[in-house]
């Protein structure tokens, strides 16, 4: 079986451990979407796509137009990039996702806006570098908008919690959970720490695979806070995410991998 990886980076801990798991009975081909040529021939059974540039996106998109099967879909991908189109198909389908505004013009909205609680400055696109940032003030804002002036942004409400957010993985039907110190909190983004599946609040882990269906993912990470007394908020969803440290995630996704090609076949 030919199964192909879509990635600058293979040698990522979460592809390189499952392709150990899968190269002695399968080729795995990783395609560089910045380099690439040809795709080469015959097609894979399926593809992973662990990249969000505009280059690994097309390469999808193409695959996807010859016949391949691509975890995640070049569409569900991209959605995840967007907070605007993220919060709105979340709200609609009743998930537990932060009420989000957003503003063509982070200079523009900035000149004119006042500040009497706190809010989560997002940029509207997700993408490395982005602007996240806890906005307490007018002052804040105006100092935020002289460093970004033309980025479009969403703006949340800021949700008291404890500082931790719960980073939530998904790999098929299989939940992976963790503890991050946040990088809204004081003193900025911290450790992360293990956190059993158990020790999660009752039913959190049915949230996560219900976010999986709402969004067309298979490979995803749902970011959430704990509002109180186990009441779950939804920040953030993640196309293919790192996964890293999990115990098990290469297995999970190597049998992702063998299962949705063997259904593709």
């Amino acid at each position: 079986m030919k199964i192909g990886l879509i990635t600058p980076d293979p040698g990522h801990p979460l592809l390189a451990d499952t392709t150990a798991l899968l190269a002695p009975e399968h080729e795995v081909e990783v395609l560089d979407p910045v380099t690439l040529g040809d795709v080469p021939l015959p097609l894979a059974e399926v593809y992973l796509l662990k990249s969000r540039t505009p280059h690994a996106l097309g390469l999808a998109r193409y695959l996807e137009r010859r016949g391949a099967v691509v975890l995640n879909s070049a569409s569900a991908t991209a959605l995840c990039q967007d907070r605007t189109e993220m919060a709105e198909l979340a709200r609609r389908a009743g998930l537990p996702f932060a009420g989000t505004r957003t503003h063509d013009c982070l200079g523009t909205w900035a000149a004119g806006a006042r500040i009497d609680a706190p809010v989560v400055v997002k940029s509207r696109r997700s993408r490395r570098g982005d602007l996240v940032a806890r906005v307490d003030d007018t002052a804040r804002l105006r100092e935020l908008a002289r460093e970004w002036p033309n980025e479009p942004v969403v703006v949340q409400e800021y949700a008291p919690n404890s500082g931790w957010d719960h980073k939530l993985w998904a790999i098929g039907d299989q939940v992976f959970s963790a503890l991050r110190r946040s990088e809204l909190s004081p003193g900025g983004r911290g450790p992360t720490r293990p956190l059993p599946l158990a020790e999660l609040p009752s039913g959190w882990a049915p949230l996560v695979r219900e976010v999986g269906a709402v969004f067309a993912l298979d490979v995803y990470g749902v970011d959430v806070i704990d509002t109180g007394g186990g009441t779950p908020l939804i920040v953030d969803v993640n196309a293919f995410p790192g996964v890293r440290g999990q115990a098990g995630a290469p297995e999970a996704l190597a049998e992702l991998v063998l299962r949705r090609a063997a259904g593709r076949v």
